[in-house]
């Protein structure tokens, strides 16, 4: 055998021996998988109770301290002890999810409650002008890859607290035609969805629910 051949042998057994390396270390896709979502970790405090003028992890967590969003979310505490910021945001990260499935799916009955008058408006009317034109959006929804409070206002006068919420999650989106041919999007491609919402409520209601107010990219 010809030291050429020999030569080329060897290299093609070193090409195969990092292929299946790379393989390990990779994996294999096939067909279309969903990626992987994962929130964001957020840096864990020790977990204390607040003694009057003391700092707390709670609001610290989620605002700069002595910001303006700060102190507001230090009054909703004062106004409601049963509030807490990290409570109020795992329940805005269910609750984003939830209406905007409801909207992408042309149907908000389930979701009226949780959101102003001003807002069920203009849904409806989306959805009424798809209906129209014969369009229907399909979509799923892959996960939250964050969800970041932006703002807080807390009205001592009347009660009335406000609080925004940046939210980026990944999703799936096509548009079908009267005919069900696809339009626009691609089921096999995710895409990123990046939404600022505001959600209010009146702190001196015992009414707990917080509604859906504005929204915003």
């Amino acid at each position: 055998m010809s030291p050429a051949i020999i030569e080329l042998l060897v290299l093609a057994g070193i090409a195969i021996f990092l292929i299946m390396r790379l393989r390990n270390v990779l994996g294999t896709r096939e067909g279309f998988e969903k990626p992987a979502v994962q929130e964001a970790p957020k840096a864990e405090r020790p977990s204390f109770k607040v003694i009057e003028g003391g700092e707390d992890a709670d609001i610290l967590d989620n605002a700069e301290k002595g910001s303006a969003a700060a102190e507001a979310l230090a009054l909703m505490k004062q106004s409601d002890s049963s509030f807490t910021v990290n409570d109020f945001l795992a329940g805005s990260k269910y609750a984003y999810e939830m209406i905007l499935m409801a909207f992408e799916n042309g149907n908000i009955d389930d979701v009226r409650d949780f959101i102003s008058e001003e807002i069920e408006d203009v849904f409806d009317q989306v959805i009424e002008d798809r209906r129209s034109r014969g369009l229907v959006i399909e979509a799923e929804y892959l996960g939250t890859r964050e969800t970041r409070l932006m703002d807080a206002t807390f009205d001592r006068d009347t009660g009335w607290a406000e609080i925004a919420v940046s939210f980026s999650a990944e999703m799936t989106s096509v548009v079908l035609d009267g005919d069900g041919k696809v339009i626009e999007g691609d089921s096999k491609q995710a895409k990123r969805q990046k939404d600022v919402w505001t959600f209010a409520r009146d702190m001196s209601s015992s009414d707990p629910n917080w509604q859906l107010v504005a929204t915003s990219e």
